[in-house]
């Protein structure tokens, strides 16, 4: 027995040795050629040792079996005798389709030509860096700005427009931007410039500006320019409203909820790529509708849905109230972290704004429960044809590692999964295989889904798609 716990001890530093020199590199891709080194479209970047290899681990839950740094560093170190241009690449998707590939070629020999688009005359220029203003500093503000310091390298935040406040309000807000009860604290330093009005995060130096009132904001005056605004207060919500961003120094306006009238309602992944060059307003719709729709297209694109239901159990929000007081709602008014709360969903009738070729009728409705993140959307669908739970599960599981949903939605086996396992979560929905029931062409799906980190996660997919700063990951996923 001793024998054995020493071998896989020795293994473990041996696979920690590994990690280790693989961060360096990965770091030099990245800061040097705009380069994101992913796995199973989770990027490695800035991780440490332990998290790579958890990384690594992870994908025995979806492909069967754990994914080594032994296999997986030897096409990293290809990558590197590469000119590569701006790109992602998937080192889990590299070694799947090596293992497929018949060919005889050597590891190198197929890395450079699974990535040859990222490569010599066919590389894309790395961009300037777009200009992003938030209008609004509250839950997915705050979280949506730790995103954009993390892709400071495409997006830069210049800017977060708020309501005047009491006292050292720019300390209170940085100190909310620095620690999170949910989600942890701040990766990296923050400081605080307050005779400039100044939030400087990660050397980010970040304007606060004071304003009510958007049409009274001239952002070229802060040096702002052609820059994309995130609305993350959803007081304007059709486009009347929202052009009031479109000020000087303002190109494109985005809100953080679902749009109304023709405000285009994005699901990343889903119906991003339809989005008109010259838009200047769109929505990226609401957290269980970036939840819902990307299960649901993959369910339609295979079986056909006809008809569906879909329950939210939602956590609370800052919507509601602590304890029993007055609401515009009805329900919404009795006390969040004490109450089970029926209340109305949007996300059924967003539908058919991401999805319009979708010919099937989705209802749902939504109970607010005391967790304060993290929700499960239980999806009920009559399906085209009939089915078995196992090509199911086989069929997400694969979607969730290869197809072009792969970011958006992730897939667990793990049998004694709860909500808060998936707090920071990048993905819109997680697919739980152990509750999944078919019968016939009845399919009912378990859907996780961090309602606020993943959600801005979309949030940010959509902003670099519309900035230009997406850049193409390789291998490309089969469609």
């Amino acid at each position: 027995m001793t024998a054995v716990n020493d071998d896989s001890f020795t293994n473990w530093k041996n696979r920690e040795e590994i990690a280790e020199s693989m961060i360096p590199i990965i770091g030099k891709l990245h800061r040097e050629q705009d380069v994101t080194v992913l796995l199973h479209s989770r990027s490695l970047v800035n991780k440490s040792v332990v998290s790579i290899l958890k990384t690594h681990r992870f994908a025995r839950q979806i492909a069967g079996a754990e994914l080594s740094v032994t296999e997986t560093m030897p096409f990293l170190q290809a990558l590197t005798t590469l000119d590569l241009g701006p790109s992602q690449i998937d080192l889990g998707m590299l070694a799947a389709t090596y293992k497929k590939d018949d060919r005889g070629l050597s590891v190198e020999e197929f890395t450079a030509e699974a990535v040859a688009g990222a490569t010599g005359d066919n590389k894309i220029e790395r961009r300037e860096p777009r200009d992003v203003v938030l209008y609004g500093f509250g839950r997915i503000g705050r979280l949506v700005a730790r995103l954009l310091i993390e892709k400071a390298g495409g997006l830069r935040l210049r800017a977060i427009v708020v309501r005047g406040g009491g006292d050292q309000d720019i300390v209170k807000r940085a100190s909310l931007l620095r620690r999170d009860s949910i989600h942890g604290q701040f990766q990296g330093t923050i400081t605080v410039d307050e005779a400039n009005s100044k939030i400087i995060a990660n050397g980010n130096e970040i304007k606060v500006i004071y304003s009510n009132d958007p049409t009274s904001v001239d952002y070229t005056a802060y040096g702002i320019n052609n820059a994309i605004l995130i609305d993350n207060t959803g007081k304007w919500r059709d486009r009347e409203g929202l052009s009031k961003h479109l000020r000087p120094g303002i190109d494109k306006v985005v809100l953080t909820a679902p749009g109304k009238g023709d405000v285009p309602n994005v699901v990343h992944g889903v119906n991003h790529d339809m989005i008109k060059p010259d838009e200047q307003i769109l929505s990226c719709a609401s957290c269980t509708t970036n939840a819902i729709v990307p299960p649901l297209k993959a369910m339609a694109d295979e079986y056909g849905v006809l008809r569906g239901h879909v329950e939210t159990i939602h956590s609370f929000t800052n919507d509601q109230n602590l304890l029993d007081n007055y609401h515009s709602s009805d329900r919404r008014g009795r006390s969040a972290p004490l109450n089970m709360v029926i209340t109305e969903t949007g996300a059924a009738s967003a539908v058919a704004k991401a999805l319009p070729d979708l010919d099937a009728t989705i209802t749902g409705s939504s109970i607010r429960v005391p967790v304060p993140d993290v929700s499960i959307a239980i999806l009920s669908l009559q399906l085209g044809r009939e089915t078995t739970r196992a090509e199911v599960l086989d069929y997400l599981r694969d979607v969730s590692l290869t197809s072009p949903l792969k970011r958006q939605i992730d897939f667990t086996t793990a049998p004694d999964a709860v909500s808060s396992d998936f707090i920071g979560s990048r993905h819109a929905s997680i697919v739980d295989a152990g509750p999944t029931k078919v019968e016939g062409d009845n399919a009912i799906l378990y859907l996780w889904y961090d309602n606020e980190f993943g959600y801005s996660c979309q949030v940010i997919r959509v902003v670099q798609h519309v900035s230009g700063v997406e850049y193409p990951t390789y291998p490309a996923p089969a469609v």
